[in-house]
């Protein structure tokens, strides 16, 4: 505020009403050669809802930048000068959520089958010297923020950034100069102010403004530098020498952000389907630790043949449009910690309330509260409880385990257990038979392994039965074998043994009551 006086006095105008906004490039769909085709119809009808009502809105952000790169992008996000109030207004299921940001989720759709396009509202460029300043964070200035519409912390990261403006100013708050483009599907356009299709030519990965102060201001954006470095990486592209350079310093300020959003951001990493190029930017950067405690564990797992295994079948299932899900991947990686904790339990326990004991100290010391007693938790559980079920093919256990609704995440870890021989592949071929049958073909299979256990058992029986003669002793011994003729068990002097003594003793004379009937 002093500062603001200052300014005023000498007649200066204040800092945050010069920023380096771009210069406006306005590019035809003629020279951009964007495929119309893969904008999604959703994202088009928010698009035209608010134009005719009046408002600029514009496709933007990561979808623009995979449309100009020939990608189908998966996900689309609009920006509009309407409030989140008049976004809301507009549409019939519209929701606004955020705290940080104030953004509207416009749904379509019900169910899993659901869809999202996230509109965001033009957002003015601010000195963040200027904004109101709070001594904690989301959590200890709770009260105090509710009000704020523009607010940082101590070491000057944006809490509050609710302030709304023109469109040019919206583009130089936005991060990276290839997620800053604008396209409007009506016209064609692709608006553009940082050089974001001359980046995207030259395949840079260039941060808009400084890089240090950017990073200072949202320290996630370290993940991000990396996430698209990751995804991008097998187009060509590279991160800009200043905008990698501050990467490392940067990512000691991910410790005040809160853990709900790293766990977030950790999954984008892991789920876009580049989880194995992640972990390699990771390295490169110098950050293959101290981002996230999960994250750490991933990355130092990530040359372990079942971690790399699920990570490759991860990053193949979003390739293929398929869904994944964060239990199963995070189930693969603490595999290992469940498997010795419930080894090394199971020595005093018996086996079922010892994996589960196993469970709880692995989401404790690994997980913590962030997530890990809720659907995400329950699901892991029910993954890992599955894999002794599996060993067991008798009885009904096969039919109730096959209904299971999580029974195709537990199968398909299993699955990755024979990959790796942690397990028969042949036990996973029988399951996934089982599962593909019809109930009389599953009886025929239940009736095969039958059949195999009882050979088994046959096989079994003159091998034990030859042990325990080798074990006995009257075979070797002559002492024995003079007493074995009157049914004698003999000690080494040759008398009779106090134990088999008493068991003549007890034993009931034949033809007496509760004995064998005598025969004439």
């Amino acid at each position: 505020m002093i500062k603001q006086f200052i300014n005023k006095l000498m007649g200066k105008a204040p800092a945050s009403t010069l920023p380096n906004l771009g210069k406006r490039l306005v590019v035809p769909a003629k020279v951009h050669g964007i495929n119309v085709d893969w904008v999604d119809e959703r994202a088009l009808n928010v698009v035209r809802t608010l134009q005719d009502r009046g408002f600029e809105a514009y496709i933007v952000g990561g979808a623009v930048r995979d449309l100009l790169l020939g990608l189908k992008p998966k996900d689309f996000d609009v920006a509009t000068n309407a409030t989140p109030e008049q976004v809301k207004a507009a549409f019939r299921r519209a929701f606004i959520i955020g705290r940080r940001f104030r953004i509207v989720h416009v749904v379509y759709g019900r169910g899993r089958e659901h869809e999202v396009i996230e509109v965001s509202t033009f957002r003015a460029h601010l000195d963040n010297t200027e904004a109101e300043q709070v001594k904690g964070n989301e959590r200890s200035s709770k009260q105090e923020l509710a009000n704020m519409k523009h607010a940082v912390d101590a070491s000057g990261r944006v809490l509050r950034d609710n302030v709304w403006g023109p469109q040019d100013q919206d583009a130089a708050r936005r991060d990276f100069t290839i997620n800053a483009m604008y396209y409007d599907p009506e016209t064609g356009n692709v608006i553009d102010y940082h050089g974001g299709i001359a980046d995207a030519k030259k395949k840079v990965i260039r941060m808009i403004g400084d890089p240090a102060t950017r990073y200072r201001e949202d320290p996630v954006r370290v993940i991000r530098a990396v996430r698209f470095a990751a995804k991008l990486s097998v187009l060509g592209f590279k991160m800009e020498a200043k905008t990698a350079a501050p990467l490392k310093r940067a990512a000691k300020l991910l410790a005040d952000v809160p853990q709900s959003r790293l766990f977030d951001e950790m999954l984008k990493l892991l789920q876009t389907g580049h989880a194995l190029a992640s972990i390699e930017q990771l390295k490169l950067q110098g950050l293959a630790k101290g981002i996230y405690p999960l994250l750490d564990i991933v990355v130092a797992r990530s040359d372990e043949e079942f971690v790399t295994t699920a990570l490759n079948d991860t990053d193949r299932r979003v390739g293929e449009d398929k869904p994944v899900a964060p239990s199963f991947l995070l189930a693969c990686v603490l595999w290992s910690d469940v498997r010795e904790t419930w080894a090394l339990r199971s020595v005093k326990q018996p086996s079922f309330p010892a994996l589960q004991d196993a469970i709880d100290e692995v989401f404790d010391t690994r997980i913590g509260d962030v997530s890990g007693r809720g659907k995400l938790g329950a699901d892991m559980r029910e993954i890992w409880m599955m894999q002794p079920r599996f060993e067991k093919r008798t009885g009904s256990g096969p039919w109730t385990l096959v209904d299971q609704s999580r029974f195709r995440a537990g199968f398909d870890f299993m699955r990755l257990r024979a990959d790796v021989g942690e397990v028969d592949e042949a036990l996973s071929d029988w399951w996934q038979e089982f599962s593909m049958a019809s109930d009389s073909e599953r009886e025929d299979l239940l009736q095969q392994v039958r059949q195999e256990q009882q050979q088994q058992k046959t096989q079994r029986a003159p091998r034990v039965h030859a042990v325990r003669r080798a074990a006995k002793p009257e075979a070797e011994d002559p002492r024995f074998r003079d007493a074995a003729s009157d049914g004698v068990e003999t000690g080494e002097d040759g008398a009779e043994s106090p134990a088999k003594k008493r068991r003549r003793r007890r034993r009931k004379p034949t033809g007496e009551a509760g004995g064998a009937p005598t025969t004439e």
